[in-house]
């Protein structure tokens, strides 16, 4: 698995809080969850269900789920007359234990929470009972990745568009693939037609997402790969200004993609990449399909093809056997790779994998290593805000005053700049990790 575009998937949730037309929607985790909350939003309005709390689970880990039962808690003190839904990663891993709590009027699993006819039942005011109240069938079984086009995104500039779903791999950190089923690609032409309506609806930057998207291809006519869709994409949607890619791969990046690197501004220069670890041992012991050098050799290709190319990664700190001399393996490769947008996650047991029987690094000592890793990475972020300054960088403008820069910086602006624009800005130094932006001509 890799980890979800320009987050890493968190316990923190995105709550719009209020849908007109339709339900409530708390969403944890990933930018592919953030994706299928908007089909979700569509399918139950279309099912005529508007008075709902649905739920959108993650199960990355434990803590993950922690924070989402105790979010459902909330929300029914708060709404004790609301139907709640559940779903997710969560709810398709372990569909009883989510049913058991008593807050909770329906669960459904990651495929059947895309259909209208999953919350026909609650739109209609039924009183569910056991075995209705659980709709969660076998993901492994599922061969077709569903095509949704969805119509917007509430409160968002940026749109997310689903091209692949599952994975093949088997980390053994990792327990994903069984929320999630097998690898399965979206048609191109789907993709087209989905980021044509976005443009037209007024969205000028699309971010790819899905659960391992360098996976792409294999299952489709012709086994296109992710660099040949992404190509054929850009040239058949000639009005999008920007594309970004949601975690690659290391081992995966097609020579296709690398030659889009080099010749489509379109394609913007920040990438994310699905690391892990820094130290060869703990990859193998992951189950990773590339070493530390490999990364090192993919950071600098990607430099020579795009200078000014921003690089994000997934790095796991406190794997099971992991010493200090690993540790520092995955220190350094954030200089050596040069890292500069790090999503670091402290090591937890997964139950169900096999690094969860594997012999256990001390919380203390996962929790010193996360700070300082994350550190490492602060540092890195800050040197690549002040090679920006001074520069000129073109904004998506997200709310009044805010946006991000083409290499995912974030930047202060003029709250009187229009959401959804693309701004070319000067940019100074700021405060708290944002550079400030003033509109050029």
């Amino acid at each position: 698995m890799t980890a979800p575009p320009l987050a890493p998937p968190t316990a923190d949730a995105i709550d719009d809080n209020a849908s007109p037309g339709g339900p409530r929607i708390v969403t944890f985790g990933c930018r592919l969850n953030t994706y299928e909350s908007e089909v979700m939003r569509e399918q139950a309005a279309k099912a005529g269900l508007s008075d709902a709390i649905i739920v959108n689970t993650c199960a990355v880990t434990r803590e993950a789920e922690r924070q989402a039962r105790q979010t459902i808690r909330r929300l029914r003190r708060e709404n004790p007359g609301t139907r709640l839904i559940v779903t997710g990663c969560g709810a398709q891993l372990d569909p009883k234990g989510w049913g058991a709590m008593p807050e909770v009027d329906q669960v459904l699993g990651n495929e059947e929470k895309l259909k209208a006819e999953s919350y026909r039942p609650l739109a209609g005011g039924l009183d569910l009972g056991a075995p209705e109240k659980i709709l969660v069938d076998d993901i492994m079984t599922v061969r077709e990745t569903a095509l949704h086009l969805v119509g917007g995104f509430e409160g968002r500039a940026r749109a997310f568009v689903q091209v692949q779903q599952g994975c093949d791999h088997r980390c053994t950190f990792c327990i994903i693939p069984f929320a999630r089923g097998n690898s399965r690609s979206v048609p191109m032409g789907r993709i087209v037609d989905q980021i044509r309506a976005l443009v037209a609806a007024g969205y000028r930057e699309v971010v790819l997402t899905g659960v391992d998207i360098t996976a792409y291809g294999p299952d489709l006519p012709g086994a296109p790969s992710l660099g040949q869709m992404v190509r054929r994409l850009l040239r058949a949607v000639p009005d999008l200004p920007r594309l970004r890619l949601s975690s690659l791969d290391p081992v995966e990046v097609d020579e296709d993609l690398l030659a889009l690197v080099a010749s489509e501004p379109r394609l913007l220069a920040h990438l994310h990449l699905s690391v892990q670890a820094g130290a060869d041992l703990i990859l193998k012991r992951m189950k990773r399909r590339h070493l530390r050098d490999d990364v090192i050799a993919l950071a600098q290709r990607l430099r020579t093809l795009r200078p000014g190319m921003a690089l994000g990664a997934d790095i796991i700190v406190g794997f099971p056997t992991e010493t200090e001399e690993h540790f520092a393996q995955s220190l350094a490769l954030v200089e050596e790779a040069g890292l500069t947008h790090l999503h670091v996650f402290p090591y937890s047991p997964r139950p169900g994998t096999p690094a969860a029987l594997m012999p256990q690094v001390d919380k203390a000592v996962v929790k010193d290593r996360a700070r300082r890793l994350r550190e490492a990475g602060e540092a890195a972020l800050a040197a690549h805000r002040a090679l920006l300054v001074g520069g000129i960088d073109h904004v998506l403008i997200e709310r009044p005053g805010e946006g991000h820069g083409e290499t995912f910086i974030p930047v202060s602006v003029d709250p009187a700049l229009t959401p959804g624009s693309i701004v070319p800005v000067r940019l100074r130094a700021g405060e708290g990790g944002h550079l400030i932006g003033e509109a050029v001509s």
